[in-house]
């Protein structure tokens, strides 16, 4: 699968644009600020219906005007056009050969993708919504029923925590009709704990012998998942827990508070890792994720190299060189501010590789 076309529409700082990539390695190249990384998120956006930078995604449209739209050609077994389209304060479009899907969740992972990016060590130094997040992500392209169940709790859990406020406002509390988000939202905390938990078990060991190339096994690296809804009693204490929510004017337990524990040699790796230890934990990962999207869906996701060979240090550089000519990625996209420096460390290999020379408006 790979992405042959793309055309840009008032997207970010592109008021129109097309491009068409090869199959295997794009290079877009220009000065910073030229649009790169925009250009990557349209590809992001496209696979995901949401942009990889922003939450919201009026802030997609560029500032000169009032809608944007992308467009893509995706190769596979057969060629399928993907367009998203958004007017400003209206519901964002995605149509799949120009038929609008019920659910927008019914397009995550049929395009999947994995995105190496400068923030990505935000997953280890930020609170647990980011690991979250993270997995979530992960997950979502692998699991549609998981992502349902998300999509689900996070509804119900905006709904009681509203509901909570309503009651400290109004100083009532009315228990039959908190049980009407509770009941289900409980129900669904375990199935989201069930389903996060064999993840994290298959998961750990693809991402445990990716570090150990990364980091010449160096260092010992694990991963644990932490839950209060794995307990025996969680839907006991879930109920107990009702004045708690009520002082607080929120749910105070569930799958929203979540955490997986990143450890190397058996300390926390946020604290005692090194940059370079941190590093390649992030890249262990989200080449685990590459890995397992690859095994699901049978071909290898599309993969974004945003800015890379500023971060990293030329041993690892190397290996993600290496693993785009033995055929472990298959279409890749990469950003460099420096031109000549992508053409000295790509121009040797033997696959097509493209380049782009993106230009400040």
């Amino acid at each position: 699968m790979y992405l042959q076309k793309l055309s840009l529409t008032n997207f970010k700082s592109y008021d129109y644009d097309s491009f068409e990539f090869s199959p295997r390695i794009n290079c877009i190249v220009g000065e910073n600020g030229s649009g790169k990384t925009n250009l990557l998120d349209a590809i992001y956006f496209l696979a995901l219906t949401k942009s990889a930078i922003s939450n919201q995604d009026n802030l997609s449209i560029n500032h000169d005007a009032d809608f944007m739209m992308i467009e893509g050609d995706f190769e596979n077994i057969k060629s399928t056009l993907i367009t998203i389209a958004l007017q400003k304060g209206q519901k964002k479009a995605v149509l799949h050969d120009k038929k609008a899907y019920e659910r927008l969740s019914e397009h995550i992972g049929k395009f999947p993708v994995v995105l190496l990016s400068p923030n990505d060590t935000d997953v280890i130094r930020d609170g647990s919504e980011e690991r979250r997040k993270f997995f979530d992500g992960v997950m979502s392209q692998l699991d549609s029923e998981y992502l349902e169940n998300l999509l689900q709790y996070n509804r119900l859990l905006l709904q009681r925590n509203s509901l909570l406020k309503q009651f400290a406002e109004r100083n009532y509390v009315d228990d039959l009709l908190l049980d009407i988000y509770t009941d289900p939202l409980v129900e669904i905390a375990i199935k989201i704990y069930d389903a996060r938990l064999a993840f994290a078990n298959t998961f750990l060991p693809i991402f445990k012998k990716h570090y150990e190339v990364l980091s010449d096994a160096r260092e010992v690296v694990d991963m644990i998942y932490e839950s209060e809804v794995g307990s025996d009693d969680f839907t006991t204490v879930f109920r107990r827990n009702r004045q708690r929510d009520l002082a607080a004017q929120r749910t105070t337990m569930g799958s929203h508070k979540d955490d997986f524990i990143f450890e190397i040699n058996g300390f926390t790796l946020r604290k005692f890792g090194s940059q370079g230890q941190q590093k390649s934990f992030v890249i262990a990962l989200k080449l685990a994720q590459f890995e397992m999207l690859s095994l699901s869906k049978g071909f290898a996701p599309i993969l974004l190299l945003d800015d890379i060979f500023d971060k990293l240090d030329d041993r690892r550089i190397q290996q993600l060189i290496n693993m785009m000519t033995d055929g472990t990625f298959n279409q890749v996209f990469i950003t460099d501010a420096r031109p000549e420096r992508t053409r000295q460390l790509l121009d040797n290999l033997t696959v097509d590789i493209q380049y782009f020379d993106i230009k400040k408006a």
